[in-house]
């Protein structure tokens, strides 16, 4: 099973950029799980089919943004774009930010470097952002009373951010 397993999901990186080769890897994926189910674990495809779904939805309608998202950053300096971002990543997925600087043409590298910075030294809000995020609120539940509170998240994360910011800047580009 395990062999099997392994060469699934070789093919499945090897042909990660040929759509008919994954889909059809895929399928024979679903087909051998279903004839030898008895021997294997649930297979759960809620979650991925999900992110599947949100990243495609996202560069279906991303690609549709590069008109407003474009003329806002144009003239923008790097501590407005390290702080919009970072502001920003608590409440907007940091895919969806970083996929939206890559629309834009001509973007200097420097102020792509500062936007990836950016969201992920914002991840530890990033519950907000991805809500429901079932590995985060696992991991934070017991540190809050009743439930998770985005403002207390967000100041409890907000040190670990700054000081992420200040090294990924300092060492950076």
């Amino acid at each position: 099973m395990t062999l099997f397993h392994l060469l699934f999901f070789c093919w499945t990186v090897w042909n990660s950029r040929e759509p008919p080769l994954f889909l059809g890897g895929f399928i024979l994926y679903l087909g051998f799980y279903q004839a030898t189910s008895i021997h294997q674990f649930t297979l759960n495809l809620k979650t991925p089919l999900l992110v599947g779904f949100f990243f495609a939805g996202l560069i279906i309608h991303g690609g549709l943004q590069a008109w407003w998202v474009e003329p806002l950053l144009e003239n923008i300096g790097r501590t407005t774009v390290i702080f919009i971002t970072t502001g920003l990543s608590a409440f907007i997925d940091n895919a969806a930010i970083t996929y939206l600087i890559s629309l834009i043409s001509n973007f200097p590298d420097k102020l792509k470097y500062d936007i990836i910075v950016s969201a992920v030294s914002a991840g530890g809000t990033t519950i907000i952002a991805n809500a429901p995020n079932p590995a985060g609120y696992a991991l934070l539940k017991g540190y809050f009373k009743d439930n998770i509170s985005p403002i207390y998240l967000f100041l409890s994360a907000l040190c670990p951010t700054v000081i992420m910011l200040i090294i990924f800047t300092l060492f950076g580009i």
